[in-house]
């Protein structure tokens, strides 16, 4: 909603100051010079990077429409399922959880918790994880180690995404620059012509600029650091499930487990303690 509002803000701005200088935009429409942007800035990212990332870029762009998942009702059911699971673990030991982690979709746990059932890497983070105290072969320092460099793993993949859209953003003042250079080269070819008709070419090819520019800094550029957030809020998520596996692997109870994992969420999304107390409460009633 806030993508498109800004964009709203943005265009309405520039546009509005256009029309308020009495400028026609008819003469804004020139679909040869976006053809040559939108196409040379689309075929730089498909020569710069692998299908997944270019995949990615789309996913996430898309994303942006919709609201961010990483709200404070969120993290409340991310709290209670883990206070699920390790109480599960408590009352059962690790084997009790073991078709619940073997099949998370088919869980009683898991599905009375659809946001974070539909976070599939969070699933196979915290699953996976358990499937590994489960062994009982690692101990807590190695476990640490292996939670910490999958998270690397997964943020440096993330990060392919908005540094592809950066880059692009970056180019496009140039291939406006292009598409300028090319009216100009078609302009030049009408010298002799009507000093009307030149101007119309003229300005057309100032168009190109205009657009690459505008594309850069008011829609692409803003795009890639609002993806940048969500992939920063999303390692956060993670980090939190990280914390409290962590506690809950050296033996520390369940509600101490879930305490340190609220600790983890950001001051502004973070629930009190007398809020997991309730959530937790209502769990063992």
């Amino acid at each position: 909603m806030f993508t498109i509002i800004g964009l709203v803000i943005v265009f309405g701005a520039v546009i509005g100051g256009y029309v308020m200088h009495h400028g026609q935009i008819a003469v804004l429409i020139q679909p040869n010079e976006f053809l040559i942007i939108g196409g040379a800035g689309l075929g730089s990212m498909v020569i710069a990077n692998p299908p997944s990332v270019i995949k990615g870029v789309f996913a996430q762009l898309i994303g942006l429409l919709k609201p961010n998942p990483y709200s404070g009702a969120a993290y409340q059911e991310l709290l209670q399922v883990l206070y699920d699971v390790f109480q599960k673990a408590r009352k059962d030991g690790l084997v009790g959880l073991e078709s619940h982690i073997e099949n998370p979709e088919a869980s009683d746990i898991f599905t009375k918790y659809p946001t974070f059932l539909k976070n599939h890497h969070a699933v196979s983070f915290l699953c996976d994880t358990l499937k590994v105290l489960l062994t009982g072969t690692v101990e807590d320092h190695n476990l640490a180690e292996i939670l910490e460099m999958d998270l690397d793993k997964h943020h440096h993949e993330a990060n392919l995404v908005p540094t592809a859209i950066t880059s692009v953003s970056d180019a496009m003042p140039g291939f406006g620059i292009v598409a300028a250079v090319l009216g100009v080269i078609i302009t030049m070819g009408s010298i002799g012509g009507e000093a009307s008709e030149i101007g119309k070419k003229v300005a057309a090819a100032l168009v190109g600029t205009f657009v690459g520019i505008l594309i850069a800094y008011g829609v692409l550029g803003p795009m890639a650091k609002a993806v940048e957030g969500r992939i920063a809020a999303e390692h956060d998520y993670m980090h939190i499930i990280r914390t409290a596996l962590l506690s809950f692997a050296r033996g520390d109870a369940p509600m101490t487990a879930v305490e340190f994992a609220r600790r983890n969420i950001e001051p502004h999304e973070r629930p009190s303690f007398s809020q997991l107390e309730e959530l937790t409460r209502k769990k063992a009633a």
